[in-house]
């Protein structure tokens, strides 16, 4: 038997990461990556196994001189901190194995820096490597002939997670993507077929996350529905199971657009209680999508973009999405063209981001044949892109006014309320069929949510240090629970959404004042950035990461 640890690096101040917002929510994290408890589940039973979060405590490296064997995994935004632990581990002799997204890309980063590298997934090099290392005869690399057979996926540990200091769970239904964006990893990482559990393996994962006490949890999939007459049957069993356990979980997930062709698939997310949809809207300026090849959102099926979104809510699934400038059809005029779009869009959540060219993506390829990629690992402007229609400088401080007015509490707040409380927003969930026959299951869940407002409410009245900003969520919340009395859970998710805003507002003022210290794609300048999940998409920060590999 070996004692193994695994550890995944601090982030830094991230928009997904939802810092600054803690302190309301009493947790110290906003969800555990995927890769974690999956490796946990993939190690033979016959070894110790403890898995080590830098997000929820701190790395005890006197107690890791126990351990035979210390793996580390770790995103784009977490090489900077990955590899300050790796030369720590290193300078106490420990045997090292090191995977995940970045290393996938980027293989030599680390050279020197570990015994043994994992590229792309490791269900089945992970328990090779294992077998081999204790025989002595393991090799120094190692990469899957083929892509995981997602039916082989056994539950993973999330009883070994540390769940409590967490805000939501996390699960993964699914692997690939059968778009083609050019600035995208997934398609490179997980292929353009998409790839899915049996149901049976995703009603284990929710019974494992439901005795851990989570209630809210993200569907981490780069494209829930990429195989769409695929996902279907899954999402009828997992109803089934919401239904027959009195829906013990909420959930969130990523889509693309073109979910509003399908209104079967709509009433199959609402029936299992997919209540919010990440969307990779990137741009409204069509010839930047052209560019790109993010032809799902040019066509013209289904209206425009912006009748697409809104048929998503009126449907009652609400939109998050991500934004990003910086393409080669952007001039400085794109700025004001997002801030446009982002308020007839009436999304609250807007994740907005700096192309940036991933490793290994056609993007970086053309880029880099064009000598128009920044080689220096820590950009001062945010990107490694070098733009076409606008310098550098133009670019960075475009972004950031961008999202300075986007998170500026009234323009915030207009948009959110033209959604929630103008709007008459309505969770589809509970028009389904089965809340409509069961008005208990309907009282049992209104009292879930009032009582969850009440606390969430005298938290953010307590934990809000701003005193402006404290009265104007005040005033909000107010307004809304006038307006939306008989809807509980919408009054909810409301203070959520005032808390996210002070982690947004706060995020950003300290980009203004601090300018050279982006909080950006793939990392800031300096100080180096660990911010979460940048490698599949180029945005600020992407929630929850399904990568399986170490």
């Amino acid at each position: 038997m070996a004692k193994i640890a695994i550890i995944n690096p601090a982030f830094e101040v991230s928009y997904w990461g939802l810092e600054h917002a803690q302190p309301v929510f009493g947790r110290r994290a906003n969800m555990p990556v995927a890769s974690l408890p999956l490796l946990a589940a993939l190690t033979p039973a016959e070894h110790e196994v403890t898995l080590i979060d830098e997000n929820v405590e701190p790395i005890d490296y006197d107690d890791l001189a126990d351990f035979d064997l210390v793996g580390v995994t770790g995103m784009s935004v977490q090489r900077f901190r990955m590899t300050e632990i790796l030369q720590e581990l290193k300078s106490r002799d420990l045997f090292v194995a090191l995977g995940g997204p970045w290393v996938t890309v980027e293989e030599d980063y680390f050279e020197g820096l570990a015994d043994v590298i994992f590229i792309g997934e490791a269900e089945t090099t992970w328990p090779q490597f294992l077998d081999e290392w204790q025989q002595g005869t393991h090799r120094y690399r190692y990469e899957q002939n083929a892509r995981t057979d997602m039916s082989t996926v056994p539950t993973p540990r999330h009883d070994l997670l540390k769940n409590k200091y967490y805000m939501f769970g996390s699960l993964q239904f699914s692997r690939g993507c059968p778009f083609q964006c050019e600035f995208c990893d997934i398609i490179v990482t997980f292929g353009r077929k998409p790839r899915i559990k049996q149901p049976f393996q995703i009603i284990d994962e929710l019974e494992c996350l439901r005795r851990e006490g989570l209630r809210i949890a993200f569907i981490v999939d780069d494209n829930l529905i990429g195989n769409k007459r695929g996902i279907k049957p899954v999402l009828r069993e997992v109803a089934k199971w919401q239904e027959d356990n009195g829906y013990p979980l909420a959930f969130s997930t990523e889509a693309s657009l073109d979910l509003c062709e399908d209104e079967e698939l709509m009433e199959l997310m609402a029936r299992c209680n997919i209540q919010s949809v990440f969307i990779g809207i990137e741009t409204p300026n069509e010839a930047s999508l052209k560019e790109t090849k993010k032809f799902q959102n040019v066509r013209e099926r289904g209206g425009t973009m912006l009748e697409k979104i809104h048929q998503i809510q009126d449907f009652g699934i609400e939109v998050w999405c991500g934004l990003i400038v910086g393409f080669d059809h952007d001039t400085t005029e794109i700025f004001e063209t997002q801030k446009k779009f982002l308020k007839e869009s009436r999304i609250a959540h807007a994740m907005i981001g700096l192309l940036h060219a991933i490793p290994k993506t056609p993007l970086h390829a053309r880029l880099k044949s064009e000598g128009r990629l920044d080689s220096n690992d820590s950009q001062s402007y945010g990107t490694n892109v070098i733009p076409q229609h606008m310098s550098r400088e133009q670019l960075r401080d475009g972004y950031i006014e961008t999202m300075r007015h986007a998170y500026q509490p009234d323009v915030y707040f207009d948009r959110l309320d033209q959604l929630f409380v103008d709007g008459n927003f309505r969770t589809r969930v509970f028009e389904t069929e089965h809340f409509r026959k069961h008005p208990i299951l309907r009282l049992r869940q209104a009292v879930f949510y009032f009582t969850g407002f009440v606390f969430l409410f005298a938290r953010l009245m307590r934990h809000t240090p701003d005193r402006k900003l404290r009265g104007i969520y005040f005033r909000q919340i107010l307004n809304v629970v006038r307006r939306r009395l008989n809807d509980p859970a919408i009054y909810f998710y409301y203070v959520i959404k005032c808390a996210m805003h002070y982690h947004h507002q706060k995020m950003i003022t300290d980009m203004i004042e601090h300018p050279d210290a982006l909080v950006s794609t793939i990392g800031n300048s300096l100080p180096p950035a660990k911010i979460a999940n940048g490698v599949s998409l180029p945005v600020l920060r992407k929630p929850g990461r399904s990568v399986a590999s170490i």
